[in-house]
């Protein structure tokens, strides 16, 4: 039995109702012995010997953040292409600049051209954002960079791939082509814009040799877990493991989260499509037998579906009336009446299953296949959770409470997309409601704050996402979107400490300051309760403590 070290602290915010602040904190072999005062705690430090450590007794602990969504090692990967993003993003030594223009991207594209050798070498980019950098790309627009050089461009949250003519040619892609997600002109010429997951890894394919090596992958990884420490995260999940290569996937995560010096916990949520081609009629089984390899650092849960496109690269699917253009998104790989049969066999081993949900037509397909679950197989406590949960309605946060559901929310388009969205994609009425925190809050729905880092155009920083939650000011700086939506600051905490740990069936160890949890904090230069929430997003990340280990977020 090791010695016990008691962190004292400025105060101490522990998320757990019947006893919420305390001063000290003893933490014994990884795990909370004892939370309180350094009088309360005398009976243990009578008897054992200890250490009193004052590094933070002029900051405030929190229960590590816990980020429920993410793409960590996608996005890891991601950071070594070429990059067109309207933000700035890290790279493994540099952080990119933002290209705020088409122009700006075209200006680029053509210089990628001229650097790339051989000529017959496809160019590859990732980060174009079709809202903030003037509307999706044709492949006639990408033809002026090159009719001869394969040229393909993933955007910035990754469920477009535009290519040009010599892109197409090198798929063999023509108007023949019968497939969900393949893009056409309204005279049914190929557009050069393939959608979601089937029409992706067709257009991706040609270039996996294109995307970077194991080594790599293991140092995006590490890099992508860095920025997440820095802001204080503690765990995150990865919510699409095995989309591209469930052995080699594996493989890399357990390398790479089983060192020591990895600062996170890490949650691998399947993706259902590649575990059913892996595992066949096996598949629910066999996640089941994944959640066995649980290690205190690294563990597999549920298994993740998709309904629906994204919401920043506007092709989520709404109920009428629809797109300001007439149009309308797109749905999941899966035709929505056959999503409860998919889900069924999870469901019945026990599986939580989380559901990619951005728009309220796609909610309604996935509350649709939950009441056929319920109605098949009845269920207690079965968590299964909607994803993103963007554009809702009060009918839906009513009948997600009836049916047991979650929500896990990106709130971030709030601030950063909801006026672009109200121009460009569905209008002002449902852009000022994204993310309907209060309305799942008046409802009794449990809910959880998500990143999605880094594959939308915003960042990891739970305390932005509180910041955003509790005031909902758009990036105007000026205009209050839906300010009945907006709940009070220990709600938003709770979204992303113990309910975020709810949505992912880890509340028993982590997401509160409780006898027998990891000692994982957030260590605060202020208390999030105690200033004026405008300035909550302004507090300043001294770093994590992990499994009792301080580590400085410098």
């Amino acid at each position: 039995m090791s010695d016990i070290t008691v962190f004292v602290a400025r105060r101490i915010l522990t998320m757990d109702p019947g006893r919420p602040t305390a001063s000290a904190i003893a933490v014994r072999d990884g795990r909370i012995l004892s939370v309180g005062t350094i009088e309360s705690m005398q009976p243990w430090l009578r008897r054992y010997s200890h250490t009193i450590d004052e590094t933070f007794a002029d900051l405030v602990l929190l229960p590590g953040f816990i980020d429920p969504h993410t793409h960590l090692a996608q996005s890891g990967t991601y950071m070594f292409l070429n990059y067109l993003g309207p933000i700035p993003s890290p790279a493994p030594d540099r952080i990119n600049p933002a290209l705020p223009t088409r122009d700006a991207v075209m200006a680029r594209l053509h210089e990628l051209h001229a650097e790339i050798r051989p000529a017959s070498e496809p160019l590859l980019a990732w980060g174009f954002d079709p809202g903030m950098q003037g509307g999706h790309l044709h492949r006639d627009e990408l033809d002026l960079i090159s009719r001869e050089r394969p040229v393909a461009i993933l955007s910035y949250a990754p469920h477009f791939v535009y290519a040009n003519s010599a892109m197409l040619k090198l798929l063999g892609a023509d108007e023949s082509l019968r497939m969900h997600g393949v893009g056409r002109d309204a005279d049914g010429r190929l557009n050069g814009r393939f959608i979601e997951m089937e029409a992706l890894n067709y257009a991706l394919a040609p270039l996996r040799g294109h995307f970077v090596g194991k080594d790599k992958q293991a140092l995006g990884l590490r890099r992508m877990a860095q920025v997440a420490q820095h802001a204080g995260v503690t765990t995150t999940a990865d919510m699409l493991f095995g989309a591209r290569n469930f052995e080699s996937e594996w493989r890399l995560q357990n390398s790479v989260v089983s060192d020591p010096a990895f600062p996170l916990r890490m949650v691998l949520v399947p993706y259902e499509g590649a575990i059913r081609k892996r595992f066949a009629e096996d598949a629910a089984a066999c996640v089941a037998d994944l959640e066995a390899r649980a290690t205190d650092k690294l563990r597999f849960h549920g298994v993740k579906f998709f309904s629906d496109g994204s919401y920043p690269a506007m092709s989520l699917r709404v109920r009428p009336p629809g797109y300001l253009d007439g149009g309308n998104g797109l749905r999941g790989d899966i035709p929505w009446d056959q999503l409860a049969e998919r889900m069924l066999p999870f469901w019945k081993a026990g599986v939580q299953i989380h559901a990619h949900a951005n728009g309220d037509e796609a909610i309604d397909a996935v509350l649709n296949a939950l009441a056929k679950l319920q109605s098949i197989h009845p269920r207690f406590d079965h968590r299964l959770t909607i994803e993103h949960y963007c554009i809702s309605t009060p009918d839906q946060a009513r009948r997600l409470k009836a049916l047991g559901g979650l929500a896990s929310v990106n709130c971030y388009f709030v601030h950063f997309r909801s006026l672009i969205h109200s121009e460009q994609a569905f209008g002002p009425d449902r852009a000022e409601a994204t993310a309907r925190l209060g309305l799942l809050e008046r409802k009794g729905v449990t809910f959880a704050l998500h990143s999605d880092f880094s594959l939308v155009v915003a960042p990891l920083d739970p305390l932005l996402s509180v910041w955003i939650a509790v005031n909902r000011l758009a990036a105007d700086g000026v205009t209050v979107q839906a300010p009945g939506e907006r709940i009070g600051v220990e709600r938003a905490l709770r979204a992303v400490t113990i309910d975020a740990a709810y949505v992912l069936g880890m509340e028993r160890e982590i997401g509160s300051l409780e006898v027998g949890k990891f000692a994982d904090f957030s260590v605060l230069s202020d208390d999030p309760t105690a200033v004026d929430r405008s300035a909550i997003r302004d507090l300043r990340v001294w770093g994590t403590v992990l499994g009792g280990h301080p580590l400085p977020g410098v």
